[in-house]
């Protein structure tokens, strides 16, 4: 079963990694508490005329450069993401505020090469009992502003691939992510996986200030949750969007 929209790059893919234990957490907001925070390159994407915030905790494994084993500090690690949907070029992809990691070399390398806005953390995901994850995340790098995340989620149903037309689909199967560097340079790079194997979650937040650091307020309305065990992942080199 294949999703993509578009063909899979013909150059060489350049990493792979596995995503783990991860829970899609989605806030509706008002397109106008988005759109004046991408860059104007960028179309923000709605569906049904809702934008929408994702807080997304997981771990990553098995990350790995063409042609090179794993290294210490960079093949494993947890990672939270802050997220919106935004379009270029008829591209829908990902637009990332903040991602959280507990590796500081895998930290500089991706501000570096991929002009993403990662920050150090210390943090961690541990497995419950019923087949949980217990997840703390604390943020420690000056270079974003203090916060925290602490949580318990689990997946309740059996697995499913979401529908194309549905808003899970369209809030999951997203097959690029668009970065701007420090001139204002917009880049796309590519993704390529299996459709994601999503069921639907139950959380119990206990405490997170990830979207308030980056000046989003979510208010009192629960979130849509979705759980997905593993996800192999294939990244490409960014292009520079013309």
């Amino acid at each position: 079963m294949m999703t993509r929209p578009w063909p899979v790059p013909s150059r060489p893919w350049v990493m792979k990694q596995v995503w783990e234990d991860l829970l899609f957490a989605h806030w509706p907001l008002a397109p106008a508490a988005l759109a004046s925070r991408i860059p104007a390159e960028l179309e923000l994407d709605l569906f049904e005329g809702q934008a929408w915030l994702a807080v997304v905790p997981f771990r990553m494994s098995g990350v790995t450069a063409r042609g090179i084993p794993p290294l210490p500090g960079l093949s494993a690690f947890p990672e939270l993401n802050l997220r919106t949907y935004v379009t270029r070029d008829g591209k829908p992809g990902v637009y990332f505020f903040t991602l959280d990691a507990q590796s500081r070399l895998a930290v500089e390398a991706a501000r570096a090469w991929f002009h993403l806005p990662y920050v150090y953390a210390a943090m961690s995901a541990e497995p419950l009992d019923d087949g949980g994850v217990g997840y703390v995340c604390e943020r420690r790098d000056r270079r974003a502003a203090k916060a925290h995340f602490a949580a318990e989620y689990r997946p309740v149903s059996d697995i499913f691939h979401a529908e194309p037309g549905t808003l899970a689909y369209w809030l999951t199967e997203r097959y690029c992510l668009y970065a701007v560097d420090a001139g204002g340079r917009i880049y796309r790079g590519e993704i390529d996986h299996e459709p994601w194997p999503l069921q639907v979650a139950q959380a119990a937040i206990h405490s997170s200030t990830i979207a308030e650091a980056s000046g989003f307020t979510l208010g009192g309305e629960a979130p849509l949750l979705h759980f997905a065990r593993r996800l192999p992942v294939r990244i490409w080199p960014l292009e520079r969007c013309k």
